[in-house]
């Protein structure tokens, strides 16, 4: 072997080494930006769950399972496979700055248990009004669930997301109207009418069942 063919092997195994000294740093830059925002975060088996709402009032969210809960995140942040690793990118994590990012949860799960609770809250979380990332039903290998998130509810139109963000938005503002909030005309508007027919209007705003009876009008 000559110089000049020694030379580029080293300087290829240097590219190496380098390259991969590069993505440990950025896992654990990954990692402390996760702890941040869950302190709780650690690295043994268990369920993860990324959620966000939109501007709009639209919820999402991604279930999945991991061997190494801290791990799999981080590499969601650099990966490009799936839509949830784009959308992390795109909309980042949450903070107080950024209240439209991605918040994180999670649970530990001994590993025998890991496609149960995986496909658990994978439905759970599609029967209360979120819009899944995911792609299947959960699972893993022989125990993976066939169907699409498409067949938990989910909007399959525009309109119907829209009707569906307007539902989970009601369904927030009128639990918080219950518990803290008394909602009246001004005392210097009683009597009008235009003002009260205001109120009635944010009244049937809030109201979920005008949504599942598909009486409210869009506009």
């Amino acid at each position: 072997m000559d110089n000049l063919e020694r030379d580029e092997k080293t300087k290829i195994k240097m590219n190496k080494y380098g390259n991969i000294a590069k993505a440990k740093a950025i896992e654990q830059e990954n990692k402390k930006r996760l702890l941040k925002i869950n302190p709780q975060l650690n690295d043994e088996s268990g369920i993860y769950i990324l959620t966000r709402k939109d501007e709009n009032g639209f919820q999402f969210a991604y279930i999945g399972q991991a061997m190494h809960i801290l791990s799999r995140l981080a590499s969601h942040m650099v990966g490009y496979k799936q839509h949830i690793d784009l959308s992390l990118k795109k909309h980042k994590l949450y903070s107080l700055s950024n209240p439209y990012g991605w918040k994180v949860e999670y649970m530990n799960v001994p590993i025998d248990q890991l496609d149960e609770q995986e496909k658990y809250y994978i439905r759970f979380y599609a029967e209360n009004g979120y819009q899944l990332r995911n792609v299947s039903l959960g699972g893993q290998g022989e125990n993976r669930s066939s169907g699409s998130i498409g067949d938990r509810k989910q909007p399959r139109t525009y309109s119907e997301g829209i009707q569906q963000g307007k539902k989970s938005l009601a369904k927030e503002l009128s639990s918080i109207a219950e518990k803290h909030l008394t909602i009246a005309v001004k005392p210097e508007k009683q009597g009008n009418k235009v003002s009260e027919r205001q109120r009635d209007k944010f009244m049937e705003l809030i109201s979920i069942e005008n949504y599942e009876k598909g009486d409210m009008i869009n506009g």
